[in-house]
Parts: C-alpha cells; structure tokens; sequence
C-alpha cells in the first residue's frame, strides 16, 4: 500500500510539507541556530557548537558548487533561505532562486532578504520544483529530497537536468538508506513527515544516471547524530517559552522524533550523503573536502 501513496503530487506535497514545515514559527526559531539550517550541520573538528557546524556546511556547500560571481543558482527546497543567502552574500552569486512548498518558511526567507544586503540578488518562490524553468548555472537542494518520493526520482533528476546549464554542476544533499526499501518508519511516517522516503545508493544511481556524471559522493551521516542531539538540548531549554502554545504530548513527540532519528544515525542505519554531479566536465571536477 504504502508505494501507492508515494505520489507526492503537488496538491498531496503541499499539504506533506504544511504538516510539519508550517508549525508555530518560534518552535523553529528557539530550537535551530540562528539562520535556521533544518538540515545536517557540518562538524569539521568534532567539537564545535551548532552555529558553527552550520556555517561550516554552507561553507563547505558553496565550495563544492565552486560558486563563481554572477551565476545564477536555483536552490530547490530553500527553508528560510540561510544557504541562498549564503551563496549570495558570501559567495557571490548573481542571483539565486529559492523554492519551497512552506508559506511559513517562504515569509521568513522573504522577510530576511529584505534586509540583506544584497537582497536584489535574492528571489524566493512558492514553487513545485516540477514547475520550475531555468536555467541556472548550479543548482542545490539540501534536505528537500527526502520528500520526492521513488515514484518521482526520474522526474526529479529529469527536472534538475532540464534546468541547468551544460557546464553546470548540481549538489545533492540527503538523508539515504543502506538498502532499497520504499518503506519508511510508520510513527515517523504518521506524526513527522506524511510521504517521506528515504533513497538509496542504487535508486539515487539510477535515476540520476540517464543525466548526469557523478562526480563525488561524502558521506557524513555521525554528524547528524550530533545535530539532532543539539537540537534536543536546545528544544529543551526552549521549551518552557513555548509550552503553552503546545501540549505534554507534543512534547513527548518531539523529544522521541528526535532522538529516534540520533540514534538511527548513530547505528548507521541511515545516512547523510552530499553528492556532485555534471555532465562530465573535462578532467572532472576538483571537489573540495
């Protein structure tokens, strides 16, 4: 049954998205660091806060797309656009797109670039990726795959490859399965993320196979384990400012969400992959690490 409701077409993925992406705002702002980043951070030494293991994965990001000034880049499931931003104000991109199916994340990506300075640089969209038309000479999307679906792989990858730019380079970042399986934590399924599944290295394999050239696959999945586990801290010592906007359930919910996923990852029953791809650009790329 559950291949079956994997779908995820627009009307099914907006509501998907709006059941975990569109809560109570402060939640996100009082738990993530300051920019946001629902997403894995990057933790270079081991031991750094959050604030820095997030910088360091926007950093790390924008170097492996070798971000040249004046591109045009589409971020494909920005959240509150902490990593557009980053590539436009650090980096220096030309323009970058972010698009996402949260009209909270969406007003927050928007407030933020109003006061960027260089928010000319910065558009944001409320946006199936389906429906997205480019081109850009990189594209990213971090944390948005997870929510494609098997059954939209090859669309997916189609699409990313319909938009970019022959001498363009794409960066996938997801959470993966160690083995194919369309199925899914049924809880996880039921109270967290509607329709989530997680890929695989041969489905990831196939479907980007028809298109592009993989030039590089990082695995650094233990450090989700401490992200989640600073989320954890955080959500706790946040939680008596929120408390009466949730219940005890929620709370319950959350706290098991979270470390249900730390120690998933510190099995190494999932992982984290970020993965470079082009169309074979001559003598490969030079991926940073």
């Amino acid at each position: 049954l559950r291949p079956l409701l994997q779908n995820n077409l627009r009307g099914q993925s907006r509501a998907n998205v709006a059941h975990h992406y569109d809560l109570d705002d402060r939640l996100y702002q009082l738990f993530l660091d300051s920019e946001r980043q629902y997403s894995c951070a990057y933790f270079e030494q081991g031991n750094e806060d959050l604030e820095t293991a997030q910088l360091a994965k926007k950093r790390h990001i924008a170097a492996k797309l070798l971000v040249e000034p004046g591109q045009r880049v589409l971020d494909i499931g920005c959240g509150w656009g902490g990593l557009s931003r980053y590539l436009a104000e650090v980096a220096g991109a030309g323009h970058v797109t972010g698009i996402t199916l949260s009209t909270e994340q969406l007003a927050g990506a928007q407030s933020r670039a109003s006061q960027s300075i260089h928010g000319e640089r910065l558009e944001y969209r409320l946006e199936d990726y389906r429906d997205t038309q480019g081109p850009f000479e990189r594209i990213v999307s971090v944390g948005m795959f997870e929510h494609v679906g098997p059954k939209n792989y090859a669309t997916y990858f189609a699409v990313a490859d319909r938009n970019l730019k022959p001498d363009g380079i794409f960066l996938l970042h997801t959470i993966g399965s160690k083995r194919t399986d369309n199925n899914v934590d049924p809880w996880i399924n039921k109270y967290i993320f509607p329709n989530g599944c997680l890929p695989s290295v041969r489905q990831i394999a196939n479907a980007s196979e028809p298109h592009f050239v993989m030039e590089d696959w990082h695995n650094f999945g233990p450090d989700y384990d401490k992200t989640l586990m600073a989320w954890y801290q955080r959500f706790l010592a946040s939680w008596p400012d929120i408390a009466e906007n949730y219940t005890p359930r929620f709370k319950r919910m959350f706290t098991y969400y979270l470390n249900a996923c730390a120690g998933a990852f510190r099995a190494r029953d999932i992982q984290l992959w970020q993965v470079v791809f082009s169309r074979g650009v001559e003598h490969g790329l030079r991926v940073p690490r």
